[in-house]
């Protein structure tokens, strides 16, 4: 197995990035991440630029990111297979609200700002913060996802069809993730973790924290096409969709999830739309990224 540590974080998507391991088909690799914003412990301030931060933090990074990891003769236009083994939080982790100034907290009405702060307990799955709420764990990458093709630095905010900042919280231990490839190598970067999350992210921020260990076995298909992320995750199907508006990002997933109901159950498009009416949940991933995301969900024996 591949052990990478958080020595050489980097804070954006870029194509010539030179990998720091390359791994063959099938293989695992074992990551640590920083938390997202680069902070190497716990912290307290409200003033997201006045906490301390990682050596390698620069002002025009994103997330602090892992890697990449180049997959040997992976191409584009093949598909990335991501099993996601093992998924451990860190000690601690930080959620914000009204941090700085968004639309959204404008729309709020928030006129102060509030930091919680979370002593996470992995073994118990449990997480507290300082005023006493106790939270369920469910522990994930936020950012799982490869460069564009295009040449130059991208930032990690926006999510893209070959993955990056997708926040979908159903990419638990136990998930597999397909990604269209868009690059030789396919340049694999993870970060971004979350010990627990509700589905939209409405504050920009979920329980932000370290991960000690995530275990991600790489392999490439040619057989499982996609245009964007899916996964099969403990909740079952998910197909998921980015757009502008939650509309165009709804529409998206829903397009993916009756593609995949024609591949899984080999029935015509109208059926498609008429099973999924019945048996699949649409939701919102994330509504704080620019780019927004919707999810939807075929659950395990919903249709048979």
């Amino acid at each position: 197995m591949r052990v990478l540590g958080t020595e050489h974080p980097h804070g954006f998507f870029d194509p010539d990035l030179p990998p720091v391991a390359t791994v063959e088909p099938g293989e695992t690799v074992r990551f640590a991440t920083l938390e997202s914003g680069w902070s190497p412990d716990p912290f307290e301030v409200t003033d997201l630029d006045g906490r301390r931060r990682h050596p390698a933090w620069t002002p025009d990074c994103g997330h602090a990111l892992t890697g990449p990891v180049a997959v040997r003769g992976a191409r584009a236009g093949q598909v990335l297979r991501i099993r996601i083994e093992a998924v451990e939080p860190g000690g601690w982790g930080t959620t914000f609200a009204n941090a700085r100034p968004t639309a959204f907290n404008e729309r709020y009405g928030l006129t102060g700002s509030a930091v919680h702060r979370w002593t996470l307990d992995p073994v118990a799955g449990t997480g507290r913060n300082q005023h006493g709420h106790t939270v369920a764990l469910r522990p994930f990458l936020g950012v799982i996802g490869m460069p564009p093709a295009e040449p130059g630095r991208h930032s990690t905010i926006p999510p893209r069809p070959h993955g990056g900042n997708l926040d979908c919280r159903e990419l638990v231990a136990g998930s597999t993730l397909w990604l269209p490839i868009p690059v030789a190598g396919a340049l694999l970067s993870v970060g971004d973790g979350h010990a627990a999350q509700g589905d939209g992210e409405v504050s920009g921020t979920a329980i932000e924290c370290p991960m000690d260990r995530v275990d991600l076995t790489l392999s490439t298909v040619d057989d499982f096409p996609v245009t964007g992320p899916v996964a099969r995750t403990p909740a079952g199907w998910v197909t998921m969709g980015l757009g502008y508006t939650v509309d165009d990002a709804m529409f998206e997933a829903l397009n993916a999830m009756f593609d995949l109901l024609g591949r899984l159950h080999g029935v015509s498009r109208p059926d498609a739309v008429a099973l999924a009416s019945v048996a699949v949940d649409l939701r919102v991933t994330q509504i704080v990224n620019r780019v927004v995301g919707a999810h939807a969900v075929l659950p395990p024996g919903a249709l048979r």
